[in-house]
């Protein structure tokens, strides 16, 4: 797990780790004495899926080219400071190897003195950027067989 103190003093946490999300460790380590909101975003295993052709799910395999995405994953919480300077603290994990349904797979956390400053814009832009950006590859196992989920990211120059 990465931690970047960034020069402001404002911290962030950013990692892939097969390791449970532990959210408490993850909020004390991006609370600071100033904050007063925690905006997190959750992502988790589902068991059956009904969008589109419902299927049932037995388990996930998440994979990532681990250096590669932790530098997007800094990339992603460079741009939450960018885009809301009342942002306190940033977590970005998320979860590779073999997950069952209910398992959290990933965590966007964002933390402000107040909560109307930005932190859940800043959360929400925080998911949708990471599945945009930051190469992580899930399979999909159910009874009918294995199927590779694929993302819409396809990297433009100089990304």
């Amino acid at each position: 797990m990465t931690f970047d103190m960034q020069p402001s003093g404002l911290p962030t946490v950013f990692a892939i780790t097969e390791d449970e999300i532990d959210l408490n460790a993850l909020l004390a380590r991006i609370t600071l004495v100033s904050t007063g909101a925690a905006a997190i975003f959750t992502g988790m295993v589902r068991g059956e899926t009904k969008r589109g052709e419902e299927r049932q799910t037995e388990y996930l395999e998440y994979e990532a080219y681990i250096p590669m995405a932790e530098e997007k994953m800094k990339q992603v919480a460079d741009e939450i400071r960018a885009q809301w300077s009342a942002v306190e603290g940033i977590a970005i994990v998320q979860r590779i190897g073999k997950l069952y349904p209910r398992t959290p797979t990933v965590l966007i956390a964002c933390t402000a003195a107040h909560r109307d400053t930005g932190v859940f814009e800043a959360a929400r832009y925080g998911i949708d950027r990471l599945k945009e950006i930051v190469p992580i590859w899930k399979k999909e196992v159910s009874p009918d067989g294995e199927l590779w989920i694929e993302g819409e990211y396809a990297p433009k120059a100089g990304e």
